[in-house]
């Protein structure tokens, strides 16, 4: 006799074969709406996006399927309760509006009229996020099916963002104004990917971002160096001096207070980055480098993962025309980003930063440091119920055991995380080749499909293994 599993697996893939073709029919209506948020000559087809989502949700069974606008492109909210009072909520986040695409980009075809090609699906949104979105849909519809429920077994919430692809100036103010409706006990970003094809990840953390602009002003104007020179300070060699003094032998940042409240990593978690496939000479060619290189005593994924950063981005002053121009500069500017890692607080880097530089600035030089807004770093415990159900979910779809990752950029999964008080979990089947915001982006139909049996089974296991969530 097979074992219930196995034709819970079964039962799932039979359902979603029977209706890929509808469900893909359906993805490449919505694909070929050019819901470009960046560009305003699109602004009508970020929203007629957005009432087609709508829908479509309605239609796959959502009671309650919304346009929330916003000051800028409209959101989609759904809901679909489950009826059982001890279920757990959940809320997927994802976005509905494309990066701008032109056939003159380097398309191969139409970037707004989707093709399939061996196996691959070619359309802007296809991976990034259109299709990752899209495949809950059919999941819900799967896990239903093989269960026989009449609503999921989770409370199951969508929102699903129309201004990510320009920063999302409005999506934490839509957050904290509709917190209430939103409240989740745990949150799947579904805007994310995978290690490669036949390696299954999921992303367990996203480091946070500050980043700021140091102004060093001198003389009142620039001034003749052979008149003046080696009398009075130069803001050019003291931003030279502060930019060496960031990090010290070992390319740890050298700011005090910097590393305040670092979850360090643990060394199951330094042995799971290990069991991945990783070429450090291939990376370093997509790097476009030529040698690694960070914090002594951690690998290169474990300094992009999961160590804090500062990098200067860029620094100028004095004169940079043909020639020679013998002045002593009046100013001279650096800018600086600093990745953060869980138990970093952004407020108290940014006062670490300030009371470092000006410690390293000499008297004459006058220092003007301007801070933008941070991002927190999150980060999902390896034992937490919703991360195990999420991998043991796609172990289910995959038949292949799941390995774990990090992010090593920001993203908005902090915001939600800090709003709604709800760990994030990643939850996503794109692959590196996929090709995202670049010409000919695309799917992989067979990950699109593992996603749908992904989703699928992970509803019910929330609710078998976290029924007391609070």
């Amino acid at each position: 006799m097979s074992h219930p599993v196995d034709n819970a697996v079964s039962a799932v893939r039979t359902y979603i074969e029977q209706h890929r073709a509808a469900f893909l029919d359906d993805l490449v209506d919505w694909l070929r709406i050019p819901s470009v948020s960046a560009q305003p000559d699109h602004a009508t087809d970020v929203r007629r996006s957005a009432d087609w989502l709508a829908a479509k949700l309605n239609e796959t069974g959502f009671p309650t399927a919304e346009v929330w606008p916003t000051p800028g492109a409209p959101a989609v909210f759904a809901e679909w309760p489950s009826g059982d009072p001890q279920a757990p909520t959940v809320l997927v986040y994802g976005h509905h509006d494309v990066q701008p695409a032109a056939r003159e980009d380097g398309w191969h075809s139409e970037p707004f009229e989707p093709v399939v090609r061996e196996n691959r699906l070619y359309a802007r949104g296809a991976a990034d996020d259109k299709g990752q979105v899209f495949f809950h849909t059919l999941g819900v519809r799967a896990h239903l099916a093989a269960t026989g429920r009449t609503a999921p077994a989770v409370n199951l919430k969508l929102l699903i963002e129309g201004e990510e692809e320009s920063g999302s100036p409005h999506f934490r103010a839509l957050v904290e104004e509709r917190a209430e409706r939103l409240t989740a006990d745990a949150v799947i970003v579904s805007d994310t990917g995978m290690w490669s094809e036949d390696t299954p990840t999921v992303c367990t953390g996203m480091r946070g971002l500050a980043e700021c602009e140091i102004r060093l002003h001198g003389p009142d104007q620039d001034i003749h160096s052979g008149s003046f020179g080696g009398a009075v300070p130069n803001p050019a060699t003291a931003v030279a001096r502060l930019v060496a003094a960031l990090h010290d032998e070992h390319a740890r940042v050298a700011i005090p207070g910097f590393y305040d409240g670092v979850i360090e990593l643990t060394d199951r978690e330094r042995e799971l980055f290990a069991e991945l496939p990783f070429d450090e000479q291939q990376w370093l060619r997509t790097a476009k480098s030529y040698a690694a290189r960070g914090e002594a005593g951690h690998t290169t994924l474990e300094r992009i993962w999961a160590r804090p950063t500062a990098e200067v981005n860029g620094i100028g002053g004095g004169y940079q025309g043909p020639g020679s121009k013998t002045i002593i500069p009046s100013s001279a500017m650096v800018k600086l980003s600093f990745r953060l890692v869980a138990g970093q607080d952004p407020d108290h880097v940014e006062k670490a930063v300030r009371a470092w530089a000006a410690e390293q600035v000499p008297a004459g030089i006058r220092c003007e440091i301007t801070f933008g807004s941070a991002t927190r770093p999150c980060l999902t415990p390896l034992d937490h119920p919703a991360l195990r159900s999420v991998v043991r979910a796609m172990g289910r779809a995959f038949d292949t055991p799941v390995r774990f990752t990090r992010e090593g950029g920001s993203g908005l999964a902090a915001d939600l995380q800090e709003v709604l008080g709800a760990p994030v979990l990643f939850l996503g089947i794109s692959v590196p080749s996929d090709g995202w915001h670049a010409p000919d982006e695309k799917v992989e139909l067979d990950l699109l499909l593992k996603g749908v049996e992904t989703s699928a089974h992970l509803w019910g296991d929330l609710a078998e293994y976290w029924r007391h969530a609070p």
